[in-house]
C-alpha cells in the first residue's frame, strides 16, 4: 500500500500574512508576520516550514526542510509496515450442499477470518436452481452465514450474478454477527444442552 507524502510549503511558498511560529527547539514563540517569521528562521540557518495549514493562524515550525522531508519519509515508511495487505479469499457452496461438506465450508470461512482476511462468498445455483424463488434462496444463504460464529460484518451484497448468489464478509474485531447475537437470546437450558453448531436442513 503506497502511502503518499505531501510535500510542505516552505518559506514564501507560505500564502499566510501571520502565522504562529514554533521555534527550532520545540517552544511556541507566538504569533508573527510572515515576513519576521521567516527572517528568524533565516537567521537560525534554517528554514520556515507550514505543519498546520488549515490553523487560524497557520502553524509554522523553524527546521532544517531537509530533516522536515526525511523525518516525514521516516514516518511514512513506519506506517507502510503497520498496514496489513487484506487478502481476499474464496469460499463457495452449492444451495443443495450436503450438511458436513457445509460445515467443513464454514470451518474454512471462519479460519480465513481469524486470519484476519476478507471472504467473498458464492452460492452457486445451476440449472433449475435459478428458478428457486428468492425469498428460499435469501433464507438458504442465511442458515449458511448463521453458522458462521466468529465476528464478522458485510461488507458487500449479496447481489446477484451469471452463478447465483454473491457477498462479501470481513472480520469484526469489534461487535458480534448475528449468529451471535441469537446464541445470546437462547435460554441457559438449550446452550447447556447443545454440543455442536445447528446444521441448515438438506434440500
Amino acid at each position: 500500500m503506497h502511502i503518499a507524502i505531501q510535500q510542505p510549503k516552505v518559506n514564501n511558498q507560505i500564502q499566510a500574512t501571520d502565522v504562529r511560529v514554533i521555534g527550532s527547539d520545540g517552544s511556541n514563540l507566538g504569533v508573527m508576520t510572515l515576513e519576521g517569521a521567516i527572517t528568524r528562521a533565516k537567521s537560525e540557518g534554517k528554514d520556515l516550514i507550514e505543519v498546520a495549514g488549515k490553523a487560524t493562524p497557520p502553524v509554522c515550525r523553524i527546521m532544517d526542510v531537509g530533516k522536515f522531508k526525511y523525518q516525514r519519509e521516516k514516518e511514512a515508511r513506519a506506517a507502510r509496515k503497520k498496514v496489513k495487505e487484506v487478502d481476499v479469499r474464496g469460499v463457495r457452496a452449492r444451495i443443495n450442499i450436503s450438511a458436513h461438506d457445509l460445515e467443513r465450508k464454514i470451518r474454512d470461512a471462519e479460519e480465513f477470518l481469524e486470519g484476519g482476511d476478507n471472504i467473498r462468498f458464492d452460492l452457486i445455483l445451476r440449472g433449475r436452481e435459478k428458478a428457486l424463488p428468492k425469498s428460499f434462496v435469501n433464507e438458504r444463504l442465511q442458515q449458511m452465514l448463521n453458522m458462521i460464529t466468529v465476528p464478522y460484518k458485510i461488507m458487500e451484497g449479496p447481489k446477484s450474478g451469471p452463478r447465483g448468489l454473491m457477498l462479501t464478509l470481513a472480520p469484526e474485531k469489534h461487535g458480534k454477527n448475528k449468529q451471535s447475537s441469537s446464541k445470546e437470546n437462547q435460554s441457559d437450558s438449550q446452550r447447556e444442552g447443545s454440543s455442536t453448531e445447528p446444521k441448515p436442513e438438506s434440500l
